[in-house]
């Protein structure tokens, strides 16, 4: 009898075990690690000790750069009748962008026609005077006079044909040909078919190559003691939300804008993906060093602002990330200074620090 009553008890005990150990298996937690692709987005940079300093912000435009710059003013006056090309285009140095119709290409080009009739005339003339010197019967001066005559015929043709080619002259539409005098992009437009060119217009196009541009920055009476040449800044707009340029003031005037009762300074800045383009408006920041101590910092865009405290993730490694509560001295716009709470050559997260966040907060 007892072994009847033994093996039901057994046999529970042994259900019940597997169950319970089933159970924990399915409840434990994989611990998060960064895989390659989210790696892939991120930034990770050292906490370093910085001199404290303090933002100084300006506004600005971005414009072309003065000495890339060409402006084309027509020669000759007369009708547009072709274009081909718009604003934006890149061109090339000689190729040809319009088409003017002027009476100057008649004029020049029956000048052209008369002189070679007369340079015709003359060489016969030279060509009798020579025989007649050679017999004895005209004077040395009568063969240098036709020698002369013809030298000048010849002078006055090449002046018109240098003149024709200058313009760009097309015999066969009889029209001028605008060609591009540089390499770049067309940043201004000034032409269309039909209009009417005269000495007063205005420059036809403007060509800038835009490798290089200036952001003018306007600075106020309160910031002059703040802003010298030389400095370096960084640039920023709301195109680009996030992202930094750097330049340096290469120039300040010396004289204020009448107009905006502001000081204009000029930054020189490389522009090869032309990101960067005129007429789009800036946002410049100087870091004015304060002197004295120097405290770990770290990017202000590495601060995670959540549930009414400020957060830094700090980077051990792919699968031990630390999402560590700060409580910084002294903040600008571009480093977060501390006293303590963190350590110098510690790795923090920069970018895209968010995603993390909340994937470890989850």
């Amino acid at each position: 009898m007892k072994k009847f009553i033994l093996l039901p008890i057994l046999g529970l005990m042994l259900v019940y075990g597997c169950g319970k150990k089933e159970e924990v298996k399915e409840t434990k937690d994989e611990k998060f690690c960064i895989d390659k692709a989210l790696k892939e987005k991120i930034t990770i940079e050292p906490i370093q000790k910085r001199t404290v300093s303090e933002s100084i912000n300006l506004t600005g435009n971005i414009t072309y750069n003065g000495d890339h710059v060409v402006q084309f003013n027509s020669l000759v006056e007369g009708i547009i009748t072709k274009t081909n090309f718009s604003l934006g285009d890149y061109v090339r140095k000689g190729q040809v962008l319009a088409e003017i119709k002027s009476t100057e290409l008649n004029s020049m080009q029956s000048e052209s026609k008369s002189l070679q009739s007369q340079i015709t005339v003359a060489q016969r003339n030279l060509q009798a005077a020579k025989s007649m010197f050679e017999d004895g019967i005209s004077s040395q001066k009568d063969l240098l006079q036709a020698q002369s005559e013809l030298d000048v015929l010849k002078s006055s043709l090449e002046n018109v044909r240098a003149n024709l080619a200058m313009f760009s002259a097309s015999s066969e539409r009889s029209v001028f040909l605008i060609k591009a005098p540089t390499e770049g992009y067309i940043v201004d437009k000034n032409i269309s078919p039909g209009m009417q060119i005269t000495d007063s217009s205005e420059p036809l196009f403007t060509i800038s190559d835009l490798k290089e541009i200036w952001v003018l920055v306007n600075v106020y009476t309160s910031n002059l003691k703040n802003v010298s040449e030389n400095m370096p800044v960084d640039v920023t707009t709301p195109a680009y939300p996030g992202e930094i340029f750097k330049g340096k003031i290469k120039m300040m005037a010396k004289v204020f804008d009448a107009d905006e009762h502001v000081l204009k300074a000029r930054i020189v800045m490389e522009n090869k993906n032309l990101k960067l383009k005129p007429g789009m408006t800036a946002d410049i920041t100087i870091d004015k060093s304060l002197g004295g101590e120097m405290l770990e910092a770290v990017p202000a865009k590495a601060v995670i602002f959540d549930n009414n405290r400020d957060h830094i993730l700090i980077y051990k490694n792919d699968c031990t990330i630390e999402t560590r509560e700060i409580n910084p001295v002294i903040k600008n716009n571009n480093w977060v200074y501390f006293k303590d709470g963190v350590k110098e050559g510690e790795m923090v997260i920069t970018k895209n620090q968010l995603l993390i966040h909340e994937r470890l907060k989850n």
